[in-house]
């Protein structure tokens, strides 16, 4: 399954090179076609596996092979889709391709603790409980629970967590925004 261009933006879209002066001789673009998928809007390709792996979607009657351009559109999401097709030009000159970074290990760690702390809550446990879980019961018995700075992460996670499964998910293909 592959996100839309719309709604992720680390999809690199590509179409057929134009003929520029001088450009007559602009190599193919080295994209693997063996994980592809045509569909209605394209050919969708991954490049690369893991956290170096890149969607890339090629518009049109573009096809691995022959020249290609990528395709940036001016919107909101600009910045997001330059750091994916720069991630794929320096996978396609010295790979693998660097791994993407919208989702940092400390991002998946705070992700993994939000499902945690949710799920837990909707077992019924509560606040307290799920903080000695994620953060150890030592560290929740060191200070007084109604003051607690570690209360007050875990309702957030809780609160995060919901928010996620109620459609903020989406936030997880978009770089954090400072």
């Amino acid at each position: 399954m592959f996100w839309a261009p719309e709604a992720d933006p680390g999809t690199v879209m590509l179409t057929a090179a134009p003929l520029l002066p001088g450009r007559e001789g602009t190599p193919p673009a080295d994209l693997d076609p063996v994980a592809a998928r045509l569909g209605d809007d394209g050919l969708h390709i991954v490049h690369g596996v893991g956290f170096a792996a890149i969607h890339v979607q090629l518009l049109g009657d573009a096809r691995p092979g022959q020249p290609l351009t990528a395709l940036v559109p001016l919107d909101g999401d600009a910045l997001d889709r330059l750091e994916a097709l720069a991630r794929l030009i320096r996978g396609l000159h010295r790979p693998p391709a660097p791994p993407d970074m919208r989702l940092t290990a400390q991002r998946r760690r705070r992700l993994k603790h939000m499902l945690q702390a949710l799920d837990g809550k909707t077992s019924g446990a509560s606040y307290r409980e799920i903080a000695e879980v994620i953060f150890g019961a030592d560290r929740v018995a060191s200070d007084p629970w109604k003051t607690s700075a570690l209360r007050d992460a875990t309702i957030r996670l809780v609160r995060d967590g919901r928010g996620m499964i109620d459609g903020g998910y989406r936030q997880l293909l978009h770089r954090r925004r400072a």
